[in-house]
């Protein structure tokens, strides 16, 4: 749960710097936290604190995640510094 807040939390507050760089960096630990987040859920599923159903529900958003959160990151290396 934790990890998966701070994925939200990480590009909400990287969303309200004033720098592109600060954002890329808050962005870059919002990825850090998906990666977590996908570990957990693996080991909950693994642990049986999820059913398939759940997991199979899951994996498609993080999974499609990844990528739109990559495109982003590249989209603010492309705005002007400063």
């Amino acid at each position: 749960m934790r990890s998966g807040d701070s994925l939200g939390a990480n590009l909400a507050e990287g969303h309200g710097r004033y720098s592109y760089q600060d954002n890329q960096r808050f962005v870059k630990i919002a990825i850090v936290s998906l990666n977590e987040t996908r570990h957990w859920l693996r080991l909950a599923y693994a642990r049986n604190l999820l059913t398939q159903e759940q997991s199979d529900r899951l994996h498609p958003l993080l999974n499609e995640f990844l990528p739109k959160l990559n495109a982003y990151l590249n989209s603010l290396k492309q705005k002007p510094k400063g």
